[in-house]
Order: structure tokens, then sequence, then C-alpha cells
């Protein structure tokens, strides 16, 4: 999980609350020591943590507790609305209303920004829109080679001149072109300081591209320098955004986030994982929700959206209505999870499973049983697929043959699958508001329904 650690303990903090007899001011100050100690293991200024704290203290010991809420649903409603407050508030929105839309990438040496170039070609792309990528990078080597390498991975064209060493006379050559896109990302040369050098070729770069977005690419790893990095780049170059790397594998990813947020340059993606899907819109609402446990459910219908077709998505919602469901149906649901990434990032997506505190070793077991399955399926005839019930004692014993996996891990697969069942004939015939209300309770999310709102 993205920031696992302080994910955890804030939601220890909030837990030991809810453990309370009484929500009194020494349980308020324990849960504020608690957040303190959470946000600065996670490289968070001191400054912004004590004044963070501070905010959250006077709520909850100075504000009436709405009604309909209990003392302990309102403390974690307020933890929730300031941490969003302290990540930016609103989700900030990139500006691709211009044909084409040009975007940008400036930053330092090592932040990530030929990789991200790509995750965001494909980011876009894959909501239908028609992208290419520009390399002005004409210091770095191979820095042509590997954005053309990767824009073959995700079907992008590459524009760009090894033989040329002026940025802008290759922006020029190629801008008759680009005007055939919907969106052009430009990846310029890195440094390895913030220097009037950088500074200058920047600005010279941006005149002549004109963007529409300028967005800063900053690695998670830095921690608090972000801030200085930040606040220089947009002082110097009018930078319109910050995307940060690197944020799944650092413990300063916390201070990275929290310093751009303050810098006055809006953060408006976030990279997750190595892998080229690893890119997500960073909604402080969704983040922090993700962090306490209470899931995003906005970041799992984009995850969703790009798994499964439209059609797909009405096909299998009309058969779960009807109460249809059959080893293909589930073999389609596991294909689209798998599409989704990771188990684990799928489920801190989902309200309510966050916290579960289900062990790392349980999910990636979930994740091995995944292919199994699959393989078990392969090895199944039409009928079987479509009657699981008529599957009989021989039948398992010729798919665990057929698919090199033991009888036991078959008859999981078909405990998985009449566990399924039973959730489908749940919802049989239900209205989408019933569902979602059913969806609640299994979530185990009482009382935190409006808590967001």
């Amino acid at each position: 999980m993205v920031l696992d650690n302080l994910g955890e303990s804030l939601r220890n903090a909030l837990q030991k609350v809810a453990r309370s007899m009484f929500v009194d001011d020494a349980a308020v100050n324990e849960l504020i020591k608690e957040l303190q100690r959470a946000l600065l293991q996670s490289d968070v200024n001191v400054k912004l943590v004590f004044s963070l704290s501070q905010r959250i203290k006077e709520r909850i010991l100075k504000e009436e507790t709405p009604g309909g809420l209990t003392k302990r649903e309102f403390l974690v409603k307020v933890v929730y609305e300031e941490l969003v407050k302290f990540l930016g508030g609103e989700e900030s929105q990139l500006d691709a209303s211009a044909i084409p839309t040009i975007i940008m990438l400036s930053g330092l040496f090592g932040s990530g920004k030929t990789t991200t170039a790509a995750k965001l070609a494909r980011y876009f792309s894959k909501r239908g829109l028609k992208v290419a990528m520009v390399q002005l990078d004409v210091y770095r080597p191979a820095a042509l080679d590997q954005l053309q390498q990767l824009g073959k991975q995700i079907g992008v064209p590459v524009f760009g001149n090894k033989s040329e060493k002026d940025p802008l006379k290759i922006f020029s050559s190629c801008q008759n072109e680009l005007r055939k896109f919907d969106v052009v990302i430009v990846d310029t040369a890195g440094r390895d300081a913030l220097s009037a050098e950088l500074i200058a070729e920047l600005k010279a770069v941006a005149a002549a591209v004109q963007p529409n977005e300028n967005l800063l690419v900053i690695s998670a790893d830095i921690g608090q320098a972000a801030e200085r990095q930040a606040t220089a780049f947009h002082d110097a170059c009018k930078i319109t955004g910050v995307i940060v790397t690197k944020l799944e594998g650092t413990a300063k990813g916390g201070g990275a986030l929290s310093a751009c947020s303050v810098s006055g340059a809006p953060i408006k993606f976030v990279g997750v994982g190595e892998k080229i899907e690893d890119m997500e819109k960073f909604n402080p609402k969704g983040f922090v929700g993700r962090l306490l446990g209470m899931g995003d459910i906005e970041a799992l219908l984009e995850k969703a959206n790009e798994a499964v077709t439209e059609e797909e998505a009405k096909d299998m919602s009309e058969k779960f209505l009807k109460g249809e469901f059959t080893l293909l149906d589930l073999y389609e649901q596991m294909q689209a999870i798998k599409k989704m990434g990771p188990i684990a990032k799928v489920m801190e997506m989902i309200p309510g499973f966050g916290q579960l505190k289900l062990p790392k070793d349980v999910l990636d077991v979930q994740e091995a049983n995944l292919k199994k399955w699959k393989f078990a399926m392969d090895s199944m005839t039409k009928k079987e697929l479509e009657d699981p019930e008529a599957v009989t004692s021989d039948r398992i014993e010729r798919i665990a043959k057929g698919s090199g996996i033991g009888t036991g891990e078959v008859k999981d697969l078909l405990k998985q699958y009449r566990q399924s069942k039973k959730v489908v004939k749940m919802f049989k015939g239900a209205s989408p508001k019933k569902m979602q209300q059913m969806i609640g309770k299994m979530g185990g999310m009482k009382g935190m329904e409006g808590l967001k709102g």
C-alpha cells in the first residue's frame, strides 16, 4: 500500500479512541500524540504536524458534535477533514480542454520524468485520447531510446532527434505533426541540482512549447526538501502542478506530499508503483480515505473502467441483478481484478476492507490462488464452467491432472464459487440503493456513512 506505515499508524490511533470507554480530554490528547508520532515518522515537517494537530484538537474539544453522529464518529470526521485540507483540499483538475493539450514535464535528474511521461501517456490513452510524446532531453544519451521503448509498449508515437542538440529545433521540427493529437506530453532534460542554467533552459523551452500544463516531477524520497524544490520551480517557471513519483517505496512520502501541498503548486498525479499502469490522479479525499481505511471509491471505479469495457460491466451487472452466476462469470471477474492491479491495492480502495487488517501473506496466497484457479478453469469443459455443481470427485481429479495443481486447490476454487454465488443471490433483484445499503453493512462501515460529505 502507498504510505503503508502511515496508514496503519493513523488507523491504530483512531482504533485506540474507539476502544476507550469515554472520549474525554485524556483520550483526545492520546489521539493527538499518536497522530503526531505517525506523521513525524512519515517525515512530515514538525511545524506542519504541530499546526495540524492543534487544529484537530481545537475542533474536537470546541465544536458541538453534529446530530446523528456519536462523539467517536465526530472525532474520525474531524481527523479525516483536517488531513484532507492538509494535503490540498479539493482535487486539482488537469486542464485538457485545448486540442492539442500540451503537457510539459520538468524536474531534477533521477526523479523519473521519462517513465512518468509514459505513465501519463498511457493514462490519457486509456481514456480514449490520441496521445503523442516528445523527447527534448538532449543531454542524456539513452533518453530518446528509453521513451521510444516505453512508447512502443503502450502504443504511443514518440518524436525526437538524436543528432540534434537544440531542444527548441527538435520541437519546432515536429510541431505540424503534433497538431493531429489530443494530448502531447513533452519530456525535458533534468539536472543534478536546481541551477540557473536549468531554469534558463526551461524558460526558453516553455516559451517555445507554450504548454497548457507545466508539471514538475518530484521523487517522494526527497521528503521535506520537496517544498523548496516545488516553490523554486513554481516561482521561476510558473509550474501548474506536481507529480510525486516513487510514493510506494519510501518512508518520506508523507513529507513530500505535505511539502508540495503547502508550496502553492497542487499535486495532480502520484506514481504508486514501478509498472506503467501505476499512476493515479491525486485526490486528497480519496487518498486520506484509503489511509484511514474508508476506501477510495472514485479510484476504484477508475481502475475498473480501465479493466473492463462499459459493455462488459453492463453485462456483469445484469447477470448480478438476475442472480445468474457461473464459473465463467467468476473467471471474468478474476480477470478484471487482475487487470486492476495487486489484490492488496484493490482492497484498500473498497470501503471497509482497508480496516480488516488482512495479513500480507494471506493476500499473497490469494494472488497465487488466482493463477492456479485460472489453470483449473482452462482445464474444464464448457459444461463444467457453466454448471460447477456437476463437477464430481472424478472430474476434480481430471481437472487437477490437466492443470498441474492439487485436487485441494480445485476444491478451493469450487468453494470460492459457492461463496460468491451466495453473495449474488443476496443481491438478486435488489435496487441499486438497496445494494448500496447491503454493501455498507457487509463492509463493517456502520456509523461511517456521510463522514466524507
